[in-house]
């Protein structure tokens, strides 16, 4: 779904995203969030196949949000807060590649800001170990069986963050 004019796109993996997707539901000037996958090689991904690791595709979450209201660096702030950065390809019990962390970049812009944000993030002293969060162009957002889509709504709640 191409956004309306004045909204942007951002697109996070943070591991599981169901979580994720809840987290940035919360965020104020986030206007629709939708779980899918991306950086895979696989056309039509479905979540059966992502989930072999097989596939290359990353859990994301895609959100829409309004400049004007949310900045970029506030959804930084959220994709931070939101799960633990230094572990590669894991988040809590959830290990492999689909859930490694990674910020997909839409414009010059988003990749400058999110490359500051993680280079301050590292700096901090918050994380114990060094951040492996990888920052790649945005490719083709191939959006999950509808689901997976605003899962703890639907359900009345739950979580699955499990942080360091």
């Amino acid at each position: 779904m191409a956004p309306e004019k004045n909204l942007e796109l951002a697109t996070f993996g943070a591991g599981c995203f169901w979580g994720v997707e809840e987290a940035f539901r919360r965020v104020p000037g986030v206007k629709d969030t939708a779980v899918g996958f991306m950086g895979g090689t696989t056309s039509n991904p479905t979540y059966e196949g992502v989930c072999t690791g097989r596939t290359g595709h990353a859990e994301v979450v895609q959100v829409t949000y309004d400049p004007d209201e949310v900045p970029y660096r506030t959804l930084l702030d959220a994709f931070w807060d939101a799960h633990d950065p230094t572990t590669p390809n894991r988040q809590g019990p959830d290990i492999g590649a689909q859930y490694r962390s990674a910020i997909f970049f839409h414009t010059p812009e988003q990749e400058a800001e999110a490359r500051a944000s993680k280079e301050e993030a590292g700096r901090s002293g918050r994380f114990r170990r060094p951040i492996v969060t990888a920052i790649e162009p945005a490719g083709t957002f191939w959006r999950a069986e509808e689901y997976h889509q605003q899962y703890f709504a639907k359900r009345g709640g739950g979580q699955c963050r499990t942080m360091w």
